[in-house]
């Protein structure tokens, strides 16, 4: 079976958790505090605080932001859930919107759903493919809104020659395996405002007035105080260490990841009734997945053809969620029409895309994929 996607880890990132275990330092310590500044230097960033996973990032990007009950926060559906559960975290509503056909928010629908509760915009950076920021820049300013990044996807991706991570107050990242790096789970949230980043480490540990290597290095007898009601969402100082060596290695990933989504490009453009991710002028993406876009033209329909895949050994993946039809937020929504949304979401498929894959392993996919579609 060829997996839908893979971590590339090696030794080094084995070595350098075996490094810090023998430390004694295993939780939230130095590594952290290192990984968080290289980070931040990586995106361009003033500050970076490491949490445990990007949905506490997202969480606490909200309680920064003051997003409360009564808020209203524009999101697309077409995300996972956890995007719109943040929003619900706080207390306030989750207003998706429309998506365009790189399955990122249109901002032209975004601004027809603005009213006087809307606190922010949750702009997602799906599948790696950076949004248009600056539309949605000279939005928030034109309603006097607050722009947060869901990057979850997006490390090492670039808008307009900046690294996602520098163009907004609040950009939450995403270390999970299916990423392009990993730290086994953990999260970052970037930020260029210093009232963001003290708050954001604050609470990200119980709201501790003094942290555990203050403590630890002080040469007096230090009594802390819990200023507010904080969360446990640290990172260790094990994960910390894998992360470091992972984003050594960021840049080197990506262009392998890019050389494979090249090939996909090639052999898949010219296939009838199915459409190909393309970036646009100013845009680059770091291919954290890799999608297929059918129409009605299409040999197959999107199902038949993952389970085509399937028999052949080949792993596949539905296009992105939409949170609007999933359980949770049925009864609220029920009402909801998203046409393009639901279109995108239910015709799309991902396809394996990972380094290191084999030469093998790409000729396989490529020549499964025409022999079902061709």
């Amino acid at each position: 079976m060829i997996a839908i996607a893979k971590p590339y880890l090696t030794a080094d990132e084995a070595q350098c958790a075996y490094d810090t275990i023998l430390t004694g330092w295993v939780t939230q310590g130095p590594r952290v505090q290192e990984f968080e500044e290289k980070f931040a230097s990586y995106t361009g960033a003033k500050y970076a605080v490491a949490l445990s996973n990007c949905t506490t990032a997202l969480h606490l990007a909200m309680i920064v932001a003051d997003v409360k009950a009564g808020d209203e926060v524009i999101c697309p559906s077409m995300s996972y859930v956890a995007t719109a559960n943040c929003i619900m975290y706080v207390g306030a509503t989750p207003v998706f919107a429309e998506v365009n056909e790189h399955f990122n928010l249109d901002v032209s629908d975004v601004e027809k759903r603005i009213t006087s509760k809307t606190k922010a915009i949750l702009l997602v950076h799906q599948i790696g493919m950076p949004a248009d920021i600056a539309a949605f820049k000279q939005l928030c300013e034109k309603h006097k809104l607050l722009l947060i990044e869901d990057a979850a996807c997006a490390a090492g991706s670039a808008y307009q020659g900046q690294k996602i991570g520098s163009h907004s107050d609040l950009v939450c990242f995403s270390f999970h395996p299916r990423k392009v790096i990993t730290t086994g789970d953990g999260g970052m949230v970037t930020t260029n405002r210093e009232a963001f980043y003290k708050r954001l480490k604050l609470l990200r540990q119980h709201a501790m007035s003094v942290n555990d290597r203050e403590r630890h290095h002080s040469t007096k007898i230090i009594f802390e105080d819990h200023l507010e009601v904080g969360y446990n969402y640290r990172m260790t100082d094990i994960q910390a260490s894998v992360g470091i060596k992972q984003l050594e290695k960021l840049d080197f990933i990506i262009e392998e990841r890019r050389k494979i989504a090249k090939r996909y490009n090639a052999a898949f453009s010219n296939i009838k009734g199915v459409k190909v991710q393309e970036e646009k002028e100013g845009y680059f993406t770091n291919y954290q997945s890799y999608t297929l876009l059918f129409d009605a033209t299409s040999k197959a329909t999107r199902n038949q053809f993952m389970e085509l895949m399937l028999e052949k050994g080949i792993s596949t993946r539905r296009g992105i969620m939409t949170s609007h039809r999933e359980s949770a937020y049925k009864t609220t929504h029920s009402d909801l029409s998203l046409p393009l949304t639901e279109y995108y979401s239910d015709n799309s498929v991902v396809i394996p895309l990972f380094y290191p894959m084999s030469d093998q392993e790409i000729e396989t996919v490529i020549t499964t994929v025409r022999s079902i579609l061709e």
